[in-house]
């Protein structure tokens, strides 16, 4: 049996831009997806916490460096410049894998700068998958 688990998260990052007239997907600055383990395209779960949407899309890369989270086509709806966002990505893992993994969590500060990449119970750096 295989169970959907966390694999990383990029915690509390501030949306820093909205672009309506766009496909869609959220473009994240390239630096936190790498340290999150996210690729280009897969799908990811936003959790905002100035308004409570919660949705779904797909990375895009953004510029590495900038710090930049942008909102783009309709999930340019679920927020605004300046909130607060959780990016959540998740795995399938057989259940022996499940008892030796721990997600990934990458926080960063208010400009989008990684923080701390450990996991929430330690601190210390994880690896993601």
């Amino acid at each position: 049996m295989f169970r959907q688990m966390l694999r990383s998260k990029i915690h509390r990052a501030t949306v820093t831009e909205s672009c309506l007239e766009y496909e869609g997907s959220l473009t994240v600055d390239e630096d936190l997806l790498d340290a999150a383990g996210i690729l280009p395209y897969e799908a990811i779960v936003i959790s905002n916490l100035n308004n409570g949407e919660r949705f779904m899309t797909y990375a895009m890369a953004g510029k590495r460096g900038g710090g930049e989270v942008v909102l783009n086509g309709p999930t340019a709806r679920k927020g605004a410049v300046g909130d607060q966002v959780i990016i959540f990505c998740y795995e399938y893992y057989a259940e022996d894998e499940i008892k030796r993994h721990a997600p990934k969590i990458i926080r960063v500060d208010g400009r989008n700068r990684i923080v701390n990449g450990g996991s929430p119970q330690t601190g210390n750096k994880s690896k993601a998958r």
